[in-house]
């Protein structure tokens, strides 16, 4: 393969993986405005979405095989076909827990929230635009950015530490509200292993351009 035809293949490729980063933002947004609308309709229309993020993923995956199968590349530009695909793994599995917060939603049904969601939708904005950040400094080949998205995490775990309080505080004080409680606790779970994942992103984009690995969390004790 010309070398030439090659860039073009791996530009097409970062451009799917946008495509479906923006797909992901769009979801995460989507899914927690209709739980605060209570709108259900929106809710479902996440769910069924879902199901396009991951034929993206998986063809962007088919892609990158058959690129590494054809060209055989070596050193740098292996690193970034092998980004690319562990990174649109992570969108994916983030488009999992958009659509686990619009499923919550629809078991809430008609049914209000226990209290008027305030810190939710700023661990909503704050996770999409980790998100939008991290694929910001893949494009850039960004360390700085990269490790800004690692920064914005601890903020994303403070406010589920807090929702966390402050949900439990309810269940105790009043054992009729352990149902709607544990709905929000759900959300706020799902909303921080978003957070989770756009940071393994960030530090996938540290070693594409240093080579070197930084740690990323382990998520399988979470059901992730």
């Amino acid at each position: 393969m010309p070398r030439n035809e090659f860039g073009r293949d791996l530009r097409f490729l970062q451009e799917e993986l946008l495509t479906v980063g923006s797909m992901v933002e769009k979801a995460i947004a989507n899914s927690v405005d209709a739980l605060k609308r209570r709108d259900l309709d929106l809710s479902r229309q996440v769910v069924q979405d879902d199901g396009i993020i991951d034929a993206r993923r998986n063809d962007i995956e088919e892609r990158c095989v058959n690129l590494i199968a054809r060209q055989q590349p070596m050193a740098t530009d292996l690193r970034t076909i092998i980004a690319i695909l562990q990174i649109v793994g992570e969108l994916e599995r983030m488009g999992d827990y958009a659509s686990g917060i619009a499923k919550i939603s629809l078991a809430m049904g008609n049914e209000p929230p226990i209290k008027p969601l305030i810190d939710i939708p700023r661990m909503a904005d704050k996770s999409a635009l980790m998100v939008r950040r991290s694929l910001d400094a893949l494009v850039g080949r960004d360390i700085v950015a990269a490790e800004g998205v690692r920064a914005d995490d601890d903020e994303v775990d403070a406010l589920y530490d807090q929702i966390y309080r402050e949900l439990l505080t309810f269940m105790l004080e009043d054992p009729r509200t352990i149902t709607r409680a544990t709905y929000l606790l759900w959300v706020a779970h799902d909303l921080e292993r978003i957070a989770d994942r756009a940071t393994n992103i960030a530090k996938r984009v540290i070693y594409l351009v240093t080579g070197e690995h930084v740690k990323t969390k382990n998520l399988a004790s979470a059901g992730s």
